[in-house]
């Protein structure tokens, strides 16, 4: 799918994990250097539920992931490579939207404001809606027309209410859509700049 306009700043939203965070990198690193895996790549997360693909137990998959949602900046958790220096960019444009399935909003805030800075993050909106489904409500109701998002299943959900999904490619949304997709942050930058 092609979009045959440049996409105005101010009508568009981003997911943060596997869009604006490296949550996979700081994933794998903490599963590394914390319980001592060492036989897991980004390459590896083929599904979107990571017990799924790789060879470790829920438990020690929800204690990585709930050290990431509860403590991000002390976990280390990166921003993807680009985000930065071009939401910086889509700032001076319109103000930054971000709409994030997780269940705390104060964490991930606090990891934004520290990586973008309190000069663009004070006039950044961010929903943390703690769930993957029902995005596109609150999509809506910022006014948004498209939306940047890792998760295939989420995207499709997009489509079928009216709000173009781009696909931000990830090892576990590989072949699983046929909607436009972005393979990081230099293509979202010419997609809206």
């Amino acid at each position: 799918m092609k979009l045959n306009k440049r996409i105005d700043p101010g009508l568009i939203g981003f997911d943060i994990d596997g869009v604006v965070a490296d949550t996979a990198e700081a994933f794998i690193r903490l599963a590394r250097s914390d319980y001592g895996v060492d036989n897991i790549f980004a390459e590896d997360i083929t599904e979107f539920v990571v017990e799924d693909c790789l060879p470790l137990d829920a438990e020690l998959v929800g204690e990585i992931f709930k050290r990431l949602l509860v403590a991000p900046i002390e976990s280390g958790l990166k921003p993807m490579a680009g985000a930065v220096e071009v939401l910086w960019d889509l700032s001076r444009e319109a103000p930054l939207t971000f709409v994030t399935a997780r269940p705390l909003k104060e964490p991930i805030e606090l990891w934004l404001e520290n990586v973008l800075g309190n000069s663009v993050f004070k006039k950044a909106r961010l929903i943390a809606m703690g769930d993957h489904n029902g995005k596109a409500e609150h999509i809506r109701d910022l006014g948004l027309k498209y939306f940047v998002d890792d998760r295939a299943e989420t995207c499709m959900a997009l489509a079928k209410e009216n709000i173009t999904p781009i696909v931000f490619h990830q090892p576990w949304n590989r072949g699983r859509h046929n909607l436009k997709s972005v393979d990081g942050w230099g293509s979202i930058r010419e997609l809206c700049l």
